[in-house]
């Protein structure tokens, strides 16, 4: 009888799989799943955690162990795609962006694609010119941390972020001097507020940037877990 339960219990544990899914503020979900469960029902899981009601611009990117990437097909079983022995990692990322930015209803999608826009800067892969990308980055900078305050915001207070791959000093003197004097005052004070704003500019300078010869407004992000 015991011999009995132990087998069925380890033919259970052979069903399930550990799976990790990296967030786009670098935390981490993760959870146990069917080896045969697609990927619909993981990507359901997430929406769920993160209360992401506004899911179609959103797809979990995965790498197989040829370092090739890959988004999840949600039709299919998630094993069978990721080509490797579990645990297994992925990551959320922004698979479109919207194509009008304002017209997002939910604080937590727009805080999403805020992010991946940030990221995206990061890492060099919105291309622009130096005015937009100075603007862009004060943008993010006032979502960050409100509006300037002389009391709270020493000389030099910008360069505590990192806006891009690398920048001059120069640019980050003119970072600051935008967030200083340029950013209109009637921002909502709360995150959101910034962040709103962040991305109605890449909606409104769709035409200065480019990423791999792709439209910023649909365009396939390419990025490994973890980056």
């Amino acid at each position: 009888m015991l011999s009995r339960l132990m087998s069925s219990s380890i033919r259970s544990l052979d069903r399930e799989c550990n799976c990790t899914v990296r967030l786009l503020d670098d935390s981490e979900y993760t959870c146990t799943i069917q080896r045969d469960a697609k990927g619909q029902y993981l990507f359901d899981l997430i929406c769920h955690h993160l209360n992401l009601l506004e899911k179609d611009y959103f797809g979990i990117r995965y790498v197989d162990p040829d370092k090739q990437r890959h988004w999840l097909e949600f039709t299919k079983s998630i094993a069978k795609q990721m080509k490797s022995q579990p645990p297994f990692t992925m990551c959320l990322r922004v698979k479109f962006y919207p194509p009008d930015p304002a017209a997002l209803r939910e604080e937590i999608t727009r805080y999403l694609v805020f992010l991946q826009v940030k990221r995206d800067l990061y890492h060099g892969r919105l291309l622009c010119k130096t005015s937009d990308a100075a603007l862009l980055a004060a943008y993010i900078l006032q979502a960050e941390i409100g509006d300037y305050d002389p009391g709270k915001h020493p000389e030099g207070y910008s360069s505590k972020f990192q806006f891009f791959p690398k920048h001059s000093e120069k640019l980050e003197r003119r970072i600051a001097e935008i967030h200083k004097t340029e950013l209109m005052k009637c921002f909502f004070p709360s995150f959101g507020g910034g962040l709103f704003y962040t991305t109605v500019f890449y909606k409104r300078t769709t035409g200065c940037f480019k990423s791999s010869g792709c439209s910023l407004v649909l365009w396939d992000v390419v990025e490994p877990p973890g980056v």
